[in-house]
């Protein structure tokens, strides 16, 4: 059976790759390697989530925000280069991936909190924010679980972001999503990917007419 980035020990050799991240002013130089998700670049999945959100946090956002399945950290840095008052927590079931993105905190000097855990199962607290580019390939009951494990850890008036590729299952999971939060809708779109938004914050502007879920 192949090796996926969602292991839990990935066995493969090391094959070291640097990435830089261009996030609002910073430029933040990253390590990647073998055994994780796109270690060669930014992936445009993440990188239209980032756009989302940098449309629906002010700079001066506060709260705890998480970056569930964090891979080698692009979404957390870029969130804590961007929104210094957030307070971040990482986590990822990969243990090189995790600890490739405690090394990029600290080689552009950013701070996070950093758990090993297969979802949220290792993770403690509520969050206002939950941040996902969810393993896909993991299979749609993984998927939908880390989905319902956000639901039941989100503070009063949180909200969490998932972006999801629309050939890959995005509608049915607004679908599942709106079932289990009632409110979900998509609030960007590109590249053949839906950024969506579950909760009950306001502070976002409305998005255009979404897509049929056919």
């Amino acid at each position: 059976m192949a090796e996926h980035y969602f292991s839990g020990n990935p066995s493969s050799g090391h094959d070291p790759r640097t990435v830089t991240l261009r996030c609002g002013d910073r430029e933040l130089i990253c390590q990647t390697d073998a055994g994780m998700f796109s270690r060669d670049h930014l992936d445009s999945g993440s990188a239209l989530l980032l756009e989302a959100l940098a449309r629906a946090l002010p700079a001066d956002s506060s709260g705890r925000a998480l970056d569930l399945g964090c891979g080698w950290g692009a979404v957390g840095l870029c969130l804590a280069a961007r929104h210094p008052r957030l307070e971040l927590v990482l986590c990822d079931v990969n243990r090189r991936a995790l600890d490739l993105a405690r090394q990029n905190f600290a080689h552009n000097a950013l701070c996070a909190t950093f758990f090993h855990s297969d979802g949220l199962a290792g993770v403690p607290g509520n969050f206002d924010w939950i941040l996902t580019n969810p393993p896909i390939r993991a299979g749609k009951s993984v998927v939908y679980r880390l989905f319902d494990e956000s639901r039941a850890r989100l503070a009063p008036g949180g909200a969490l972001y998932a972006v999801i590729r629309k050939r890959q299952g995005a509608p049915s999971a607004l679908a599942h999503l709106r079932g289990l939060f009632g409110l979900a809708e998509v609030v960007k779109r590109g590249g053949g990917y839906w950024v969506i938004r579950c909760g009950e914050k306001t502070d976002f502007n409305a998005p255009a007419k979404e897509e049929p879920l056919a």
